[in-house]
């Protein structure tokens, strides 16, 4: 998100947590004898530092490249800090950009990798790829005259996007066809969907949110506006809301998508070093929703600006929270580009609170309803995510006990999926949870 103070904040899981593109300003710094001390002795460090990469230079067994020394020194010293701080180099901090902005220039296929070969899993509604006859299960052996044999599904990918109004040929295999079809397509601006939607029967609506780029309150008001034009308003007992596995995005839309459900009060504060450096977020009065009950789905893969949702609407008792423990990643990032070329920081500045003024760093967001779904047997293994608890170096939760990961898996069919399940069946009645609709009396201690 771009917000004032040229200020880009993100929250995501592993891959990075709030983040912030900030410009510096310049500061007039007095100092005692034992700040001068402690300066003298920083510099002593650096002449170190020097010393050895002179060394490292002059007699390593084969000539080093000075820019790679650089960069890793550099990213060493980041990584001692916490598993969330790091250099992006000028590719990565690209590649970031084009994830928050949910959308590039490209075709708008759904891709993976199979035999060394790019399949296409889904040509994407209303894009260039689908218009021009790509269809799910094609395999695609060549981008224009270069073979897809040997690239790396990224580099791929890579190859496909560009600049809008630029062309590119693709050769494909077809079941059914006996020759390779060739099909030219036309780059236009694709538009990641972050957000989905469908109505369940006659009287749910279900949306959910699988990251939260630039796009992601926009599809959320789509899904709202969809659901209602669908489902009379005398009909619809409510809505179920998964950030189940969404390993978070830019502040700025998790701010809004809590928005979207609150009339009033705190949805989220961040705090830093220092006191002075403290922001508030707050709701604007209008609930999309006309108060219609809320049931927010949960796991372990939920992330950063998932606990942020979740927090907020759950200190409001506005939504019950459903599934398993959040991952319990609480702090923000900044991220500071570091000039043309250069790429950029990620240095963690500062911890987020969920209105009531409850850290979740390391603790995560806990359900209202637990409820665990039936792994199988093979995959029991690999469905627990271990969380932000488990990650080295990373910071301490702020006060009380740290709690581990939790059960990540979704069930593939529907039928299976137990929380889903429940939160339906608790909307339309048919079950019964003292913790659903929550008790909207037991707020006072919430800011408003």
């Amino acid at each position: 998100m771009i917000m004032r103070k040229t200020t880009l904040i993100l929250l995501g899981a592993a891959t990075g947590a709030a983040i912030t593109l900030m410009a510096t300003q310049p500061r007039l710094v007095l100092m005692g004898s034992s700040a001068k001390a402690a300066v003298a002795d920083t510099y002593r460090q650096l002449n170190l530092f020097g010393d050895v990469f002179e060394r490292v230079r002059a007699d390593y067994v084969e000539k080093p490249d000075d820019a790679k020394l650089i960069e890793t020194a550099i990213n060493g010293m980041l990584a001692g800090l916490d598993p969330h701080s790091s250099y992006m180099d000028p590719k990565s901090f690209r590649d970031m950009q084009v994830q928050t902005r949910g959308e590039f220039g490209g075709l708008g296929i759904e891709v993976t990798m199979e035999d060394g070969l790019i399949k296409v899993v889904a040509p994407i509604d209303d894009t260039p790829a689908a218009k021009a006859g790509v269809l799910a299960n094609d395999i695609i052996t060549k981008l224009d005259e270069d073979q897809v044999q040997g690239l790396t599904l990224q580099q791929a990918v890579e190859k496909m996007r560009g600049p809008v109004n630029t062309k590119i040929k693709l050769t494909i295999m077809r079941k059914g066809q006996d020759k390779p079809v060739e099909i030219s397509i036309t780059r236009d601006i694709i538009r990641v969907r972050s957000a989905r939607w469908n109505t369940e029967g006659d009287d749910i609506g279900y949306i959910r949110l699988t990251q939260f780029n630039e796009q992601t309150t926009e599809g959320l008001k789509k899904g709202i506006a969809d659901i209602q034009s669908k489902i009379p308003e005398n009909k619809l007992k409510g809505y179920v809301v998964d950030i189940r596995n969404n390993p978070g995005g830019l502040l700025d839309q998790a701010v809004s998508v809590a928005d979207a459900f609150l009339q009033k009060g705190e949805i989220v504060s961040t705090r830093g070093r220092n006191a002075e450096e403290t922001q508030r977020f707050s709701a604007r009065p209008g609930d999309l929703t006309k108060g219609k009950p809320i049931i927010v789905l949960i796991n372990g893969g939920s992330a950063s600006a998932s606990e942020i949702v979740a927090g907020a609407l759950q200190d409001h008792k506005r939504a019950t929270i459903l599934g398993t423990r959040s991952f319990g990643k609480g702090s923000v990032q900044t991220i500071i580009p570091l000039g043309s070329g250069n790429g950029a920081l990620r240095l963690t500045t500062a911890r987020y609170y969920t209105p009531s003024g409850k850290s979740i760093q390391a603790k995560g967001i806990v359900p209202d309803i637990e409820v665990l779904q039936d792994v199988p047997e093979e995959l029991k293994a690999r469905t627990d995510t271990k969380g932000e608890a488990s990650l080295r170096g990373h910071l301490k939760a702020a006060e009380g006990q740290e709690a581990t990961g939790s059960q990540s898996y979704i069930p593939p069919e529907q039928k299976n999926d137990k929380a889903l399940n429940m939160a339906f069946d608790l909307l339309r009645g048919t079950q019964v949870n003292a913790a659903f609709p929550p008790n909207a009396k037991s707020v006072s201690s919430v800011p408003n």
